[in-house]
């Protein structure tokens, strides 16, 4: 796609998610954006996606959560089990809703929700700079062209080119990479609507019921020697399979052994698991200007406890909530006063990123605790996660219970 050089208002760069979900949440403000996706067509990869309740209670919000709740089964309850000694530990939601949507399903329904023409396909932001004249951000596309914005929002993952901007350091790597996939059961499967973890000496395989017919499943494993550079993971669905079965085929039931067998090959993919530190989200600057940065570009955590997706809404939602009344003061679309309008979308922001932090640290602290008790860190350290977690998580579902707030 030719894009000329332009001006934008609100430029949101990345159209997963939370880019889409903050594209939203302006619209229903009253506020036009428009969201840069890299991609031809809309990334729905990535397998299922655990919203729990202060998830839920943010795309009601949005005005999307009815609709989605049509498409997955609220789950009942988790359930670990150790092979080692046959143990089992049932674990509660809480009474809080959760349900495992497919992603593809949720990003659909965001897309489906924005006015015609907010996402633009194949336009990849490769830098951001300022405009020597104006101090405006200015994208830099692959194509060559440019767009001058008054306000970036940067969605674009891990990987992110507007973080790099604001000076945001790289995520690191987990010693943790896990297989995503889906088993179609045509004629239903009896497994109930509970998330079940099976815990191996090396692998964890988990498994969550989006409906009757659809499960969704992953494993987790360490990484070590040539795995451990994160661009020797595969991309070929079958070779991911096969190497995932050869690894769990003697340890785990035959259950869980053929619910990958059979699963669907197209859905099959694998991701080296990352995280930011939780003491750089303590101190990290998350704003330039009037840039700033959401989602993964801004807190890629673990998906422990199922926090990574419902965070990044939470973001737009608070985004959206922080920048509408500047976006009104200085009447979208016939800006005037540059100097005093980059002032208030930048308090603004620094609002946003004020009311994110302390959130977006605790949950990025639990998520980081329990990924170093799953990878090989030694006796020592794994004893001190596990007393950080008695101390500061013993009520381990709180994190579901926090409400983001009014649109």
């Amino acid at each position: 796609m030719e894009i000329g050089d332009e001006e934008l208002g609100i430029a949101i760069v990345g159209g997963g998610i939370c880019g889409l979900a903050t594209a939203l949440a302006l619209h229903r403000k009253g506020f036009t954006s428009v969201v840069l996706e890299r991609s031809e067509s809309l990334r729905a990869t990535g397998g299922g996606i655990t919203i729990r309740a202060n998830g839920w209670r943010a795309l009601d919000e949005l005005g999307v959560a009815s609709k989605l709740r049509q498409t997955a089964l609220p789950l009942q309850g988790a359930r670990d089990i150790y092979l080692h000694n046959g143990k089992q530990q049932k674990i509660s939601y809480g009474g809080g809703e959760a349900r495992c949507l497919k992603r593809s399903d949720l990003i659909t329904t965001l897309a489906e929700s924005l006015p015609v023409g907010t996402i633009r396909l194949g336009c990849q932001a490769i830098s951001v700079k300022l405009d020597s004249l104006t101090s405006y951000p200015t994208l830099q596309l692959h194509n060559g062209s440019t767009i001058k914005a008054k306000v970036v929002i940067g969605c674009d993952g891990t990987k992110s080119v507007v973080a790099d901007f604001i000076g945001v350091k790289p995520s690191k790597p987990f010693m943790l990479s896990e297989v995503r996939g889906f088993t179609v059961y045509a004629d239903g499967h009896n497994f109930g609507n509970e998330f079940v973890q099976v815990k191996g000496d090396k692998n964890t395989i988990g498994r969550l019921p989006v409906h009757e017919n659809l499960v969704y499943w992953f494993v987790t494993h360490q990484v070590h020697g040539r795995q451990a550079d994160p661009s020797k993971v595969s991309k070929d669905p079958e070779l991911i399979r096969q190497f995932t079965l050869q690894s769990i085929l003697e340890e785990f039931p035959s259950e869980m052994v053929d619910m990958i067998r059979k699963s669907e090959l197209e859905s099959v993919s694998q991701v080296r698991l990352r995280y930011r530190p939780p003491w750089e989200i303590l101190v990290q600057n998350f704003r330039k200007g009037s840039v700033t940065v959401a989602g993964d570009a801004m807190h890629v955590m673990g998906p422990f406890i199922g926090q990574g997706g419902a965070a990044g809404i939470e973001d737009a939602i608070v985004i959206a909530r922080s920048l509408a009344p500047a976006l009104a003061k200085n009447h979208y679309k016939k800006w005037s006063g540059r100097n005093g309008m980059m002032v208030e979308v930048g308090e603004a922001f620094d609002k946003y990123v004020k009311e994110r932090r302390m959130r977006l640290v605790m949950l990025s602290t639990q998520t980081y605790l329990l990924g170093l008790l799953q990878q090989d860190s030694g006796s020592m350290l794994k004893f001190v996660c596990l007393i950080l977690m008695a101390t500061l998580f013993s009520d381990v579902i709180r994190h579901t219970r926090y409400d983001c707030g009014r649109l």
